[in-house]
């Protein structure tokens, strides 16, 4: 398999000189095309802080994180947008759409904003919806749709330009049971249909049991790794809850 991801020897300080904290402790790991990686980790223990330099959000302090052969922390400030912008997609926790447009203009705008011509943009969409199920609400405003549909459309809006990967921020933690459920398998229809790569953080092992391997993360380090393989998603399951107990914190959410 291509590797689409590679990160090296990546260190992260915050505060001053007398208040040193250390959230990203040489982390290396690489991620290959149509992966689907979950990262797991208590509160502090650094996920958050790692997709967030992975995003382009935060800086590292040391290290380098290498998308596509393009080392992402030699980027100028200036091209850091229109990076993001072409390669990377986003599903946040909380949708992040926006009320005034509807559906089908949040997802056609990073299109928009990037100038794609009308028809274009309309026919993009158009087939993006289809393949999330979610064509009855384009017309829609977000305030007029559900929970699990929004999240389609921040899976949509993700996809729209064809990112070379998907980040994903604990993406089921606003949605209830049914629609963390339908998130997640549209994810996995994505992951195995579409061949976007995923990378998912969260602290739920219910939702973590749908990645194909899972790192953990503590106190800034890479904990332990599993991988499904043939296993079942409920004997994969099993596994994660086992390997969180030997990790403790407050990760051992149980649906």
């Amino acid at each position: 398999m291509k590797e689409i991801l590679k990160i090296e020897h990546v260190e992260k300080y915050y505060g001053t000189k007398d208040t040193i904290t250390k959230a990203l402790d040489d982390i290396s790991l690489s991620v290959e095309e149509g992966e689907f990686l979950g990262i797991m980790g208590a509160s502090g223990s650094g996920k958050t802080t790692l997709l967030n330099c992975i995003s382009t959000i935060d800086t590292v302090t040391a290290g380098h994180i290498i998308l596509e052969g393009k080392d992402i922390t030699e980027i100028s400030e200036k091209n850091i947008a229109k990076f993001r912008r072409e390669n990377l997609g986003f599903i946040f926790q909380d949708f992040n759409l926006l009320d005034t447009l509807t559906i089908e203009e949040n997802i056609a705008l990073a299109l928009t904003i990037n100038r794609t011509p009308i028809n274009e943009i309309e026919s993009r969409v158009m087939k993006m919806a289809e393949q999330l199920n979610i064509v009855d609400i384009l017309s829609k405003y977000p305030i007029q749709v559900s929970g699990g549909q929004k999240q389609r459309c921040a899976c949509a809006r993700a996809m729209i330009n064809n990112p070379k990967l998907i980040l994903a921020d604990e993406p089921t933690g606003a949605l209830d049971s049914k629609s963390s459920q339908m998130l997640l398998e549209t994810m996995v229809g994505m992951n195995e249909q579409l061949k976007v790569t995923i990378l998912m953080v969260t602290h739920d092992s219910f939702s973590a049991s749908y990645a194909k391997r899972i790192l953990f993360l503590k106190d800034g380090k890479i904990f332990n790794e599993i991988r499904r393989g043939s296993k079942t998603r409920k004997e994969f399951f099993g596994e994660i809850l086992n390997v969180l107990a030997i990790l403790g914190g407050d990760l051992t959410n149980v649906r």
